[in-house]
C-alpha cells in the first residue's frame, strides 16, 4: 500500500483541493505533499480549527495520476480547471491572468519553485475521491481514536506518532465513507474564491 498523507486545510474555496469534471486536483499550495505523494498514495484533508472547530472531513482521495514538470499548464486536456492558474512562457510560467487564486507576489514561486526547473510544478489528480467540503462531519472522532487525536494534535509542522494503528484507521475511514457515499462530491466548499486567499500550511503529517 501506498503513503498516506493527511493535513489540516485553512481555506476550502475550491482552489485546493480543485474538484471539476469528475476530477480531484491539488496544483496549488501544498507543496511538500504535491511532490512527495505519487500514484497510489491517499490524501486526508480536515479542516483546521480556523475552518471548523470540530476538525470536519473535508475529503479522501487516492492520486490515480500525477502531472510532473509543469505538463498541468501546458496541455489542453485541463483548459477550463480553476486551479490551473499559472501559464507556460517558454521555459518560465506566468499568473493567469482573470484567474481566481494567488494573484500575489511570490505565490508563483512558492506554487512552482525556483526557476528554471520550477521543481514543484507538480499536480496531484484522483479519480477517486470523496468531496464533502462544508457538508463534511466530525462524526469519525467517535469511531476512529487515532485519527482524533492525530488531527487535534497536528500543529506547525508536527509529525504523528503510532503510524502503523493511525494508518489502519484512516483506510477504514476510507472505506467507510466509500460505503456510506456513493457520489464523489458531496457538499459545496466553505468559501467563495478569494485571489487573496492562503491555502499554505506547513501542518501536515504522512504515515
Amino acid at each position: 500500500m501506498g503513503k498516506i498523507y493527511y493535513y489540516k486545510l485553512t481555506v476550502d474555496d475550491g482552489g485546493a483541493p480543485c474538484v471539476q469534471n469528475e476530477i480531484l486536483s491539488l496544483a496549488i499550495c501544498k507543496p511538500r505533499i504535491r511532490t512527495g505523494a505519487n500514484e497510489g498514495d491517499w490524501v486526508f484533508g480536515f479542516a483546521a480549527n480556523s475552518l471548523d472547530s470540530n476538525n470536519r472531513l473535508i475529503y479522501i482521495a487516492e492520486v490515480t495520476d500525477k502531472e510532473r514538470g509543469g505538463e498541468y499548464y501546458r496541455s489542453s486536456k485541463y483548459a477550463g480547471r480553476a486551479d490551473r492558474i499559472y501559464r507556460s512562457l517558454g521555459d518560465e510560467y506566468a499568473w493567469r491572468p482573470r484567474a481566481r487564486y494567488h494573484g500575489k507576489p511570490g505565490d508563483l514561486q512558492r506554487d512552482l519553485g525556483q526557476p528554471p526547473r520550477y521543481p514543484r510544478a507538480q499536480v496531484l489528480l484522483s479519480s477517486e475521491f470523496r468531496y464533502f467540503g462544508s457538508s463534511g462531519s466530525s462524526a469519525y472522532k467517535t469511531k476512529f481514536p487515532y485519527v482524533k487525536n492525530a488531527v487535534e494534535k497536528l500543529g506547525q509542522g508536527e509529525r504523528v506518532n503510532h503510524p502503523d494503528m493511525l494508518r489502519n484507521e484512516l483506510m477504514r475511514l476510507k472505506g467507510e465513507s466509500w460505503r456510506r457515499f456513493r457520489d464523489k462530491v458531496c457538499g459545496d466548499p466553505h468559501q467563495l474564491p478569494d485571489v487573496t486567499a492562503c491555502h499554505r500550511t506547513r501542518s501536515f503529517g504522512e504515515c
